[in-house]
């Protein structure tokens, strides 16, 4: 065992140095995530996915940088990555709007000019919305109308609407 550490010290001390630094940016990326989401008066649960989205990201680029490290070639991951590529692919082709749901729900995250609360009108010509904001999640928005029905519209179709803005806070009043 000693002999081993002895032969790929240089290396373990790489690896611990870079996670190190994955916990301090996983750290400092949330912290940064909750800040925004507090400035804007986001829930602080939707913070977290949004924080949780960029910690699998940093995870990944960790195990990337520290099998380089530990001497994985390029061709090796080629391999690995394309074959991981196509499962992936195939399954993402299946269940795109999955994966377009939860692209929106990061932008609207960062983006959205509405919160929970606020009452709102979406055009659409064949199903015109007008509802408050119940609940932003990753996968769609929660809209209760005025006759106490409760909507889920895919946060995809959100961006691609036009929203106009009713009231701000329709829930206080």
């Amino acid at each position: 065992m000693s002999d081993y550490f002895s032969l790929h010290q240089d290396k373990i001390i790489n690896a611990a140095i870079v996670l190190v630094v994955f916990f301090i940016l996983q750290l400092i990326t949330g912290l940064i995530v909750r800040a925004i989401g507090k400035s804007k008066k986001i829930l602080v649960s939707r913070a977290k996915i949004v924080a949780r989205y960029f910690s699998v990201s940093l995870f990944l680029i960790t195990l990337l940088i520290v099998a380089f490290i530990f001497g994985i070639k390029i061709e090796d991951l080629v391999v690995v990555f394309s074959s991981v590529f196509a499962v992936i692919g195939l399954a993402l082709f299946a269940s795109w709007s999955i994966l377009s749901n939860v692209t929106s729900g990061i932008i609207l995250f960062f983006s959205f000019p509405y919160k929970i609360g606020d009452k709102i009108k979406i055009h659409d010509k064949e199903f015109e919305i007008e509802a408050i904001i119940e609940d932003i999640r990753s996968f769609q928005i929660h809209l209760r109308r005025d006759n106490g029905d409760l909507v889920t519209y895919p946060n995809s179709l959100l961006l691609q609407k036009a929203v106009t803005i009713i009231e701000k806070d329709a829930f206080d009043k």
